[in-house]
C-alpha cells in the first residue's frame, strides 16, 4: 500500500512540475514546427537551471513565461532528481540525451556558454521578443535561444535542422535587450551562436550570393544595374528587391558658407538605392555650412556577414573601412542597421555619427516649409535599440509647420526585413510586415518614413506610395529659395 501511494505521489508531483515547463506551442500542441516536441527545450533549460544552482547553492528555479504576461515558476530541492524525461522523439525532432546519459560534455569555460549563463529566465524578454509574438513558442524566444546556445556549447543536445531554424528565425532586432534586467548581451551570443552554426553548416545560396556581392562593390553595381533593366520583364516572385532608381541629379540649394568637412559613409546596397538620399543630405548639409566628403576605399560595414556569423568576412570589410576612414573625424552614416558595425570598425580613427543625430543637433539653423502633410514614420528596430536617434528624429519632423506624422507601432515590433531574411525567408517576413502595411492604409498618410535601407526596401516592394529616408523628406521640406525636390 505504502509503495502505491509513494508512486502515485511520484507521479503527481512528476505531472506538476512538467505542467510548470509546459512550452506553449501552436493550438496547445505542445510541439514546434515539424512535430518537435518541446520537452527538448525543458531539458535545456533544466541543465541551464541545474549548472546555476550548483554554482550558487540557490533551490533550483525553472521559469517559463506562458503566454508572456504570466510568469510561473517550481523549486525544486532535491538535485538527485532526474530532469523531466522527453517524450520519444518524433519526425524531425531534437535528439536528447538518454536517461542516465551525460548531461554536458563541453568545457565549462566555453565563451558562449559565459554569454549565456548571464540569463536568469525571467521570461521578461517574451514580450518583446517579435519572432515568439509571431510563433507563441519558447524555442522562438531569446530565452530559448540563449537555453538552446548553451546547451550545443556544453554538449548537452546534439544540434539539428529543427533547433538550427529556431536561430534562423531570429530577426536580430535586440528588443530583449532593451528589457532585460540582467544586461544579456544577446547581439553577441548571436552573433557567436550563428558563427558556431556556420562551421558545422553552410549557409544557403541566397544567403552566400548577397555576401560576395555586398564585399565586391564592383560586381554588385554590375549586378544591380542589369537587375534594374530587366526589372520590367521579371514576374513578381523574381523582384525581391524594387527596382533601383537610375542617375539622380545633384539637389539644387544655397550653401552657407563652409565652416567644416565631414565624411559619408555609403555602403553596399545602399549605393545604388540611396542615390537621392545622399542628394538630400548634401542639401540639408549645405544649408548648414558644411561640406560633405565621400572617401575613397570604403565598402560594406560587414553587418550581413557577422550577423549570419560570418565573423571572418566582417573583420576583413571593418579593417577596409578603418584604413579608408582614419584620420577623418566624423563619419556620417544613413543606415541605423550599419551604424553599430561602422562604429566598432571605426575604433579610435575616426567617429561613426548618426546623420539623424548630426543634422537635429543643428537644425536651428534650418528654416522648414509650411508642408501641410500627413506621413506615417516606421521607427527601424536598429535606430531603437541600437543606434536610439528616434528623439532626434521626432524632434525634426516636428520642427516641420503642417506636418502631421502617424508612427506605425502595429504587429510584432519588427517589419520583418532584418538584413537578408527578407531574401533568405521572404513567407515569414511578409508576415511581420503585412500588421503594418494594413496600419499604414488605415492611416491615410501619403508617404512612408524609415531610416534603415533594408526596411525600406522591404516596404517599397509591397506598396506603391513612396517611401523615403526620413532626411530625404526633410530636404523637400527644407525653405532654402529653392522648391521642393
Amino acid at each position: 500500500m505504502y509503495q502505491s501511494r509513494w508512486t502515485v505521489s511520484f507521479l503527481a508531483v512528476k505531472v506538476f512540475i512538467e505542467s510548470l515547463l509546459w512550452v506553449p506551442g501552436r493550438a496547445g500542441s505542445g510541439r514546434g514546427p515539424g512535430g518537435q516536441p518541446a520537452a527538448e527545450l525543458r531539458l535545456a533549460l533544466w541543465n541551464t537551471e541545474r549548472k546555476r544552482r550548483n554554482d550558487s547553492g540557490r533551490p533550483l528555479c525553472v521559469q517559463v513565461g506562458g503566454t508572456g504576461r504570466r510568469t510561473a515558476h517550481a523549486s525544486i530541492a532535491p538535485m538527485s532528481a532526474a530532469p523531466p524525461q522527453p517524450a520519444p522523439p518524433g519526425p524531425g525532432a531534437l535528439p536528447t540525451v538518454p536517461p542516465g546519459g551525460s548531461v554536458a560534455t563541453g568545457s565549462q569555460n566555453d565563451p558562449l556558454a559565459a554569454l549565456a549563463d548571464r540569463c536568469v529566465q525571467c521570461g521578461l524578454c517574451l514580450p518583446a521578443c517579435p519572432t515568439y509574438g509571431h510563433d507563441r513558442l519558447e524555442a522562438e524566444s531569446p530565452r530559448g535561444r540563449i537555453a538552446l546556445a548553451r546547451a550545443w556549447a556544453l554538449d548537452t543536445i546534439p544540434a539539428t535542422a529543427a533547433s538550427d531554424a529556431h536561430l534562423d528565425h531570429c530577426l536580430g532586432c535586440r528588443s530583449c535587450e532593451a528589457v532585460c534586467p540582467a544586461g544579456v548581451e544577446y547581439g553577441r551570443l548571436l552573433v557567436a551562436a550563428r558563427s558556431r552554426q556556420r562551421e558545422r553548416r553552410p549557409a544557403g545560396w541566397r544567403q552566400r550570393l548577397a555576401e560576395r556581392l555586398a564585399a565586391r562593390p564592383r560586381a554588385l553595381a554590375a549586378g544591380l544595374a542589369m537587375y534594374r533593366a530587366a526589372y520590367p520583364l521579371l514576374p513578381a516572385a523574381a523582384r525581391p528587391l524594387p527596382r533601383p532608381p537610375g542617375r539622380v541629379r545633384a539637389l539644387p540649394h544655397r550653401a552657407a558658407a563652409s565652416t567644416a568637412r565631414v565624411s559619408l559613409f555609403v555602403g553596399c546596397v545602399a549605393e545604388a538605392y540611396e542615390a537621392p538620399l545622399r542628394a538630400a543630405l548634401a542639401r540639408l548639409c549645405g544649408g548648414l555650412g558644411i561640406e560633405l566628403d565621400i572617401a575613397p576605399g570604403q565598402g560594406c560595414c560587414g553587418a550581413l556577414h557577422e550577423h549570419a556569423g560570418d565573423t571572418a568576412a566582417a573583420a576583413a570589410l571593418a579593417a577596409r573601412n578603418r584604413v579608408a576612414f582614419a584620420g577623418r573625424g566624423s563619419v556620417l552614416s544613413l543606415a541605423s542597421g550599419c551604424h553599430d558595425s561602422l562604429r566598432r570598425a571605426l575604433g579610435d580613427g575616426a567617429h561613426a555619427t548618426d546623420a539623424l543625430a548630426f543634422v537635429a543637433e543643428r537644425a536651428g539653423a534650418l528654416r522648414w516649409r509650411r508642408t501641410p502633410q500627413r506621413v506615417a514614420l516606421h521607427l527601424p528596430c536598429t535606430q531603437r535599440n541600437v543606434v536610439k536617434s528616434v528623439p532626434a528624429l521626432r524632434r525634426l519632423l516636428a520642427a516641420v509647420p503642417g506636418l502631421e506624422v502617424v508612427e506605425l507601432d502595429a504587429g510584432f515590433g519588427c517589419c520583418g526585413a532584418s538584413g537578408t531574411q527578407m531574401l533568405t525567408e521572404p513567407a515569414r517576413a511578409a508576415e511581420y510586415r503585412a500588421p503594418l502595411l494594413a496600419q499604414f492604409e488605415r492611416s491615410g498618410a501619403t508617404r512612408l518614413l524609415s531610416a534603415n535601407v533594408g526596411c525600406r526596401l522591404h516596404f517599397a516592394n509591397a506598396i506603391a506610395a513612396p517611401v523615403l529616408h526620413p532626411l530625404e523628406f526633410l530636404a523637400e521640406c527644407l525653405d532654402d529659395g529653392f522648391a521642393p525636390g
